[in-house]
């Protein structure tokens, strides 16, 4: 027969063996940091050289920036304030008068980063070699230096893979790159836009700027002259047909409201946005930033050296 007192005494002892435990033991993990620093120190001192080099082979980038102001252009609002006063008269003889104008501001700033505007620039401007091209810009001579592999002596290489084409982008990364360049960006308590170029050259990126602005002054000027020019005719048109005496004063107001816009647009060079603070040839770089570049490579380089270190830790753990 069983002892009931050898049954107790057995399973008092088999209660007392420790169970094998789970949880990591802190002075176990740093003294495997420890016995692994060289690991660490190692992968540190590789990480933090490689991110020096990399910095260092990056080209310097500068910004130029103007400051600009919506110029409030009413060369296409005359039309809709007269259309609303005479609006009952007109719809008399059975004349509809359209009045409704987006907002000037709002629509030059969709026209200046439109792809229409941005790739007639890149074509006028020839901006595809300082687009794609650059490789850096010397500062003591002002000179550019190109990718010679692709764009050599003002001539765009032929591609090797494509017979009988060159390396010369197609419009569509001309005006990709040059996106990835612009920025703009609109105060919301002053009103105030702000247009931005950055580029490896201080010169192209100021020269840009200027440019971007003046064209963007001629074009929205010209759609508004071609807009009034057909507004004027279709009054015109109008007036020739209607027979309403009472209409024949609001069409001849409406002319004189459309010429005077005509008028001061054509002698308005400013006529989207007036320059606040022109662009200027910058002296000081925006990036690389190289000692975040540096830190950040050496904080990766840190921690994927304790991160091997653990895991050969948990591995032997496992395997013991």
């Amino acid at each position: 027969m069983n002892n009931p007192l050898t049954n107790s005494a057995s399973f008092a002892q088999i209660q007392q063996i420790p169970a094998p435990s789970d949880e990591i033991d802190l002075r176990e993990l740093f003294v495997a940091l420890w016995r692994g620093k060289w690991v660490i120190i190692v992968t540190t001192f590789l990480f933090a050289i490689a991110g020096v080099l990399f910095a260092l082979s990056k080209p310097n980038t500068y910004q130029s920036s103007a400051t600009l102001v919506s110029a409030n252009g009413e060369s296409s609002g005359g039309l809709a304030a007269m259309a609303s006063q005479f609006g009952g008269l007109a719809s008399l003889a059975g004349i509809n008068i359209g009045g409704g104008n987006a907002d000037a501001e709002a629509l030059a700033l969709a026209t200046l980063q439109s792809r229409l505007f941005l790739s007639t620039m890149i074509e006028k401007y020839n901006m595809a070699p300082n687009l794609v091209a650059v490789k850096s810009w010397d500062k003591e001579s002002g000179l550019i230096n190109y990718n010679t592999e692709i764009y050599y002596d003002g001539i765009w290489l032929d591609d090797p893979d494509t017979p009988g084409s060159t390396l010369e982008p197609t419009l569509w990364e001309a005006h990709k790159a040059l996106k990835a360049i612009l920025t703009v960006s609109k105060a919301k308590d002053t009103g105030l836009v702000t247009l931005s170029i950055t580029h490896f050259s201080p010169i192209i990126a100021q020269q840009w700027v200027e440019l971007l602005v003046s064209e963007l002054n001629l074009w929205v000027k010209d759609e508004t002259l071609t807009e009034t020019h057909r507004n004027i005719d279709y009054l015109q048109r109008q007036l020739d047909k209607t027979k309403v005496v009472e209409m024949h004063s609001v069409f001849y107001q409406l002319i004189e409201e459309q010429t005077k816009s005509l008028m001061l647009a054509e002698v308005k060079d400013e006529f989207a946005f007036k320059t606040i603070d022109p662009a200027i040839v910058a002296e000081e770089k925006v990036g690389p930033k190289r000692a975040l570049i540096c830190v950040l490579a050496t904080l990766l380089g840190g921690m994927l050296g304790v991160a091997i270190v653990l895991v050969r830790f948990a591995f032997k753990r496992d395997t013991d």
